[in-house]
């Protein structure tokens, strides 16, 4: 049973180590390649595991990411040190971090550009109209949080490193076919049923690692069509659903 699912939110592998630099708050200047390496490869199983369409530039990152922690763990010879002690050769995290920086700059200008397109949004040139009737009607307070698909990702690693210290020595080995129509169906069951709020590891109930692929897939598509929301308070915090 495979699924091909491709996921626009993938912005590139300079976005992914971003995302983990301030996730981790990493100093972007003196960035711990052997850590951040480890980290983008856990991303990258886990998209593979998912069976996502992970593009080419990820993967070249990430070979780029463990020639840069080789070159690192290697002895320094003589004529590489000046004779103050000071290092003659040049950092190879040098070029990384001037394209981070560089990154982080177009992007927080695409970010603060796009608030600018919604206050803009908000301004109308039209007579004023009559609002009495709308008075007293409640209104949704809830405001959408950054829970990102790297977050979800994030939570997805959690959960199959939890199921696979829960799982007994011996099992008997069933093949179930699910389809993510139906799962979608199962989940929006399981909110409802918990009032509309209900734990995101509490929707993966089953030990089987196909079915838990398939719920993880269906909450990306139940996300993607706006059914639930994911709420996070915090870093590292309990993940939420919500429905719509």
């Amino acid at each position: 049973m495979q699924y091909n699912v491709k996921i626009d939110a993938f912005e590139g592998p300079l976005d992914l180590l971003l995302h983990l630099i301030n996730r981790y708050e990493i100093d972007i200047y003196d960035i711990p390649v052997a850590t951040i390496t480890e980290q983008y490869v856990s991303y990258i199983h886990a998209m593979q595991e998912l069976q996502l369409d992970v593009a080419s530039e990820f993967l070249v990152m990430a070979a780029t990411l463990l020639a840069m922690k080789s070159k690192m763990l290697l002895p320094k010879h003589e004529e590489e040190w000046s004779e103050d002690g000071e290092e003659l050769t040049e950092d190879p995290r040098q070029e990384l971090m001037e394209r981070l920086i560089e990154y982080k700059k177009y992007k927080e200008a695409a970010m603060e550009l796009k608030e600018r397109e919604g206050e803009r949004a908000q301004l109308f040139t039209r007579p004023p109209a009559d609002l009495s009737p709308f008075q007293g009607q409640d209104s949704d307070e809830r405001m959408p949080l950054d829970v990102t698909l790297y977050d979800m990702l994030a939570a997805f690693q959690k959960l199959m490193r939890r199921k696979t210290l829960q799982r007994p020595i011996t099992t008997t080995i069933t093949r179930q076919e699910i389809s993510i129509e139906a799962q979608m169906d199962e989940v929006m069951k399981r909110v409802r049923l918990s009032g509309g709020r209900q734990r995101f590891v509490d929707l993966f109930g089953q030990d089987d690692r196909e079915a838990i692929v398939v719920t993880f897939l269906a909450v990306l598509e139940l996300m993607k069509k706006k059914l639930i929301i994911i709420e996070q308070e915090r870093n590292f915090d309990e993940i939420y659903v919500f429905q719509t």
